[in-house]
């Protein structure tokens, strides 16, 4: 049987809020010999990817509003997609392997009650600028970087393509889905209906990683490990960290709710729910080297 990873890329790392297009293209870089490697060790790979600088961006442009939320997050699943699938595909032929790539639009449901909807916290789009914060009529919320616009972020509760994924990684496609954290659906009646709202990626992906009995949930992202005291001289790079260890440093604010927040409570409901599955977070180029634990940080039992 060949082992399955989720490999969860972050919006911002392939379109930072603060970075250059030189930044984004070496990141891709790096992503697609992550993927590589992986295939090369005879694993499947699901790639999910977040969408948060890119979704504001369209939501700027759309200055009167002429599409709901979750219609941007499924143009968003369409642009990223496109461009990942060209940039493996394009690898994978050079390289003369088998694999093809497939890009699934994908769908979640939510609870309509969510608490999230009357609590903005996913971060969308740039850097706002002081006159923007001033005068936009938005959520905006005070990130690690700097001021950003808030959504909604209600937790996903069911995939809807979760079959369809499946069975691509059975035909050993290289499936792209879940950009956004998957299109958010609530179900009205007998049918689902889409919500204005932003699901994070990483708890997606902790879901989707469960459903596919994933060997591995791969959380890859700006930063290069998992910090104890991070941003303070007492900063220290944990290159394992088990779940009574994670939930200590969370109850003592170690995990700031719009950056590392999300990531370590979906690798930590990942470990909870898998049989033995590995939960690593590293920076992308560094997949093959966190496996092993010498980089990035793995989240233990």
């Amino acid at each position: 049987m060949r082992k399955t990873a989720v490999y969860a890329l972050g919006g911002n790392a392939l379109q930072s809020p603060t970075g250059s297009p030189q930044q984004s293209a070496e990141v891709l870089a790096r992503v697609m010999s992550d993927v590589i490697d992986l295939l090369e060790m005879d694993w499947s790979v699901v790639v999910t990817h977040g969408n948060g600088p890119q979704v504001g961006h369209l939501l700027a442009l759309d200055e009167d509003h002429t599409q709901t939320l979750d219609d941007w997050v499924a143009a968003t699943q369409g642009m990223i997609g496109h461009e990942l699938s060209l940039h493996l595909q394009g690898i994978l032929e050079r390289r003369r392997r088998p694999e093809r790539t497939a890009v699934v639009l994908t769908h979640v449901e939510v609870d309509q009650n969510d608490e999230a909807f009357d609590w903005p916290t996913k971060p969308v789009g740039p850097i706002l600028d002081a006159q923007t914060v001033m005068s936009a009529d938005w959520d905006i919320a005070e990130t690690v970087h700097g001021p950003r616009r808030v959504v909604a972020s209600p937790r996903p509760l069911r995939i809807q393509e979760l079959d369809v994924i499946r069975h691509l990684v059975d035909l050993r496609a290289v499936v792209f889905c879940g950009g956004g954290g998957g299109i958010p659906t609530c179900r009205i009646g007998e049918h689902l209906r889409g919500v204005p709202a932003v699901v994070d990626k990483d708890h997606f992906s902790s879901l989707l990683a469960q459903g596919l009995k994933a060997d591995a949930l791969i959380i890859s992202t700006e930063a290069d490990a998992i910090y104890r005291s991070f941003g303070t001289p007492d900063a220290e790079a944990l290159r394992t960290m088990d779940l009574k260890d994670a939930e200590a440093m969370d109850r003592a604010g170690e995990f700031p709710q719009g950056s590392m927040g999300p990531k370590v409570k979906a690798l930590c409901e990942y470990v909870e729910k898998s049989e033995n599955g590995m939960a690593v977070l590293c920076s992308p180029g560094h997949v093959l080297e966190a496996l092993r634990g010498e980089q990035g940080t793995t989240i233990t039992t």
